[in-house]
């Protein structure tokens, strides 16, 4: 039987999936520190993957990553939200398409 190496964060019933489909799989169950560390490589991942297919797919992967980072280091998506209206009310959004090219 073939394996293939992995060693990625995936979705919580990727495992049961997998099982499903008549193979089997080697999961870990990682420490709060490495946690973080996979979180904010799958951040960059996601990212990536945005930037090569340009899907709606990819910044809802994003955004699912993004409130997991927000819960796993005990913030709030409240809080998240209130600092992004903070900052879009102090210093505006990107809607109007400015581009700094000199100061």
């Amino acid at each position: 039987m073939h394996t293939k190496l992995h060693n990625k964060l995936v979705r919580d019933h990727i495992p049961k999936i997998i099982k499903s489909d008549g193979k089997t799989c080697i999961i870990e169950m990682m420490s709060d520190t490495r946690y973080l560390e996979i979180l904010d490589a799958k951040l960059n991942e996601e990212l990536s993957e945005y930037q090569e297919s340009k899907s709606l797919e990819e910044p809802a992967d994003l955004l699912e990553i993004m409130r997991t980072v927000v819960n796993a280091r005990g913030w709030t998506w409240e809080q998240l939200e209130q600092i992004r209206q903070e900052k879009a009310a102090k210093r505006g959004g990107f809607e109007k398409k400015i581009l700094l090219k000199e100061v």
